[in-house]
């Protein structure tokens, strides 16, 4: 049975990956570097932690990933200074488990500053008491630890949370901590073993809400082994 809800944020709650997607060749070129192919902006979706700076010394050894990773985060500090779109369906879904009491958190690869930026420009910040970001978690998606804090943080065992993702590697890390875990894709569609990780795929958020209206106590049927 389903009580709490994790939520990833960018691409999930907001429409930010898109901008982001944007923002590589601008902050490469300011860097003095080659403009970005696709298979290393694709490649960069979802990623954070050790895994980006892996991402950025394989396509970029000639520069510190560390400063590849400053300029881009300086370019979207600017693009997304007035926050991002909200995805389909995310207030009503608020607006559901909120009358439903139950508990709501975001985690999170971005920094709580941002996390609490984008919840304060949207209005969704009321519907959630707690947010875990990167830095709380030792290691990055898919490692499951930023999902089994933000269990913890709710007060309640994995396997009674819904996870809600849009990418691969989020898709992986809820499936590895025993939460029941939700794809909402967002730029990429699930490949056969994402789907075989997820517990179900839905096109958008109200879709969700669906589910968690019709679906009785078990939504989301169980049918990825843990």
């Amino acid at each position: 049975m389903i009580q709490g809800v994790i939520f990833d944020m960018d691409g999930l709650m907001f429409d930010t990956e898109r901008i982001w997607t944007t923002l590589w060749a601008p902050a490469l070129e300011k860097l003095g570097l080659p403009a970005p192919c696709e298979a290393f902006v694709s490649g960069a979706r979802g990623l954070a932690g050790e895994n980006m700076l892996r991402h950025l010394r394989q396509y970029y050894p000639q520069c510190d990933p560390n400063v590849l990773l400053a300029a881009v985060r300086a370019e979207g500090k600017t693009a997304l200074a007035n926050g991002a779109p909200a995805k389909p369906g995310l207030f009503a879904l608020l607006d559901y488990l909120e009358e439903k009491k139950i508990p709501r958190i975001v985690a999170s690869s971005s920094s709580h500053e941002t996390i609490q930026r984008y919840l304060r420009i949207s209005g969704a910040d009321r519907y959630f008491t707690d947010t875990v970001c990167g830095d709380d978690a030792k290691a990055s998606k898919p490692d499951p630890e930023i999902f089994l804090v933000a269990a913890r943080h709710l007060g309640l065992p994995p396997e009674h949370c819904l996870v809600l993702e849009d990418s691969f590697n989020g898709v992986r890390a809820g499936h590895a901590s025993g939460a029941v875990t939700v794809m909402v894709p967002d730029l990429q569609q699930p490949t056969e073993e994402i789907l075989s990780l997820c517990d179900a795929c839905c096109k958008d958020l109200n879709e969700v809400l669906d589910h968690l209206r019709h679906g009785g106590e078990e939504p989301f049927p169980r049918k990825a082994a843990l």
